[in-house]
């Protein structure tokens, strides 16, 4: 029986990060993976480092992304030390264009919602925008400039987390995910796998999308997936130095001169098929947004599987079972909140405190849903 003081789930980045902070901390530590690590939305997001929110139900991460993204550039360094792997940081900041004819209006209300979450936002007029990204459409109107936000290349970082986790001691088992969660009467032991019980003081599911189908996971982290569909681009005379972003799309400059575009949002169960209208509406927006994206090459398409929870806030820290913690549910945050998710965990873990509050996020808070429900429905 393989023993071990903490039990990963999952090896995605954020059970890889995870997996770095406690090995570091000098904890043995295994990773347990349905099939190669790093595969699934690690491998398929965008990259994207943004704490500003998309809709006003995502405002309750924003201190939690903020948190993130200051740890990022200490993060990147040490993965990159440890690794000797780049991971395509470029803290360029984010320029969101408005094509809408009250523009003026949007303007001063995205300003103000973004001030008032303590983000920095600048208003640009529509030729400034242009003369910082040439690339921009003649029917932008307005845009806002978020000089703090950043990207990375999601591939090439989740590769270089791997590697500096296992670098420092942690043991990766690939093909040999978790199967369900091993209860000793009122604690976690650890997990089954494939052919055997894995012992360990503590025990995190970190299995994204595919956590909710760990036995005895589900009422902790009740995950969906959201499939979104994304393609690769390059054009040899379009530079666009920073994120940009649309009502529709983003598109997002790697190193290595490509352009991703992405993504959309379909409920569809595992199907992760790329489909005709799915990468035509991300064309169309694309070319939208930067029309010289006309004569761009389609290098690749893809889709992931992003991990939704039922409040489509992420799922973190301990449950009622003693020595299991959950880190999941991150939806479309997952690569901005990675090194916060990690450094809390690690903090639980190795002190029973945390820096940051994560009450919010907590797993119990399915639980005390259905039982409220249960309490109010008619006899």
């Amino acid at each position: 029986m393989k023993k071990f003081d903490v039990a990963i789930a999952g090896g995605g980045i954020i059970g890889g990060a995870i997996a770095l902070e406690l090995a570091r901390a000098g904890l043995r530590v295994g990773v347990f993976d349905r099939q190669q690590p790093g595969q699934e939305a690690s491998w398929a997001s965008a990259g994207i480092l943004s704490p500003a929110p998309e809709n006003p139900g995502m405002i309750a991460i924003v201190p939690l992304g903020k948190a993130s993204l200051s740890l990022y550039p200490e993060f990147i360094a040490r993965v990159e030390e440890i690794s000797g792997k780049s991971a395509g940081f470029r803290p360029k900041g984010t320029l969101e264009a408005l094509f809408s004819q009250d523009a003026k209006a949007e303007l001063s209300t995205i300003i103000a919602l973004h001030h008032g979450l303590g983000l920095k936002a600048e208003p640009l007029r529509a030729e400034d925008a242009r003369e910082l990204e040439p690339a921009l459409s003649a029917e932008v109107e307005a845009a806002v400039l978020r000089p703090d936000e950043a990207s990375v290349d999601n591939r090439a970082l989740t590769g270089a987390v791997l590697e500096a986790a296992e670098r420092s001691g942690a043991e990766f088992f690939p093909g040999n995910g978790a199967r369900e969660i091993w209860r000793a009467g009122k604690r976690c032991a650890g997990l089954v796998v494939q052919n055997e019980n894995v012992e360990a003081k503590w025990t995190i599911i970190a299995a994204g999308c595919f956590s909710a189908a760990i036995k005895d996971a589900a009422p902790y982290a009740p995950v969906r997936p959201v499939k979104g569909q994304m393609a690769a681009l390059r054009a040899e005379d379009l530079m666009i130095e920073r994120v940009l972003w649309s009502d529709k799309i983003y598109l997002v400059p790697r190193n290595d001169g490509r352009i991703i575009a992405g993504a959309t949002v379909e409920r569809v169960g595992f199907d992760k098929r790329t489909t005709a209208g799915g990468i035509q509406k991300i064309l169309s927006a694309a070319i939208e947004l930067a029309p010289g994206l006309a004569n761009a090459r389609v290098e690749e398409t893809w889709a992931g599987l992003r991990p939704d929870s039922p409040d489509h806030l992420p799922i973190l820290g301990p449950t009622d079972v003693e020595g299991l913690l959950m880190a999941t549910g991150h939806f479309r945050s997952g690569i901005l909140l990675t090194p916060i998710t990690a450094r809390l965990v690690r903090e639980w873990i190795t002190e029973q405190r945390v820096s940051l509050d994560w009450d919010r996020f907590s797993p119990l808070r399915f639980q005390t849903s259905a039982a409220n429900a249960a309490q109010h429905a008619p006899a």
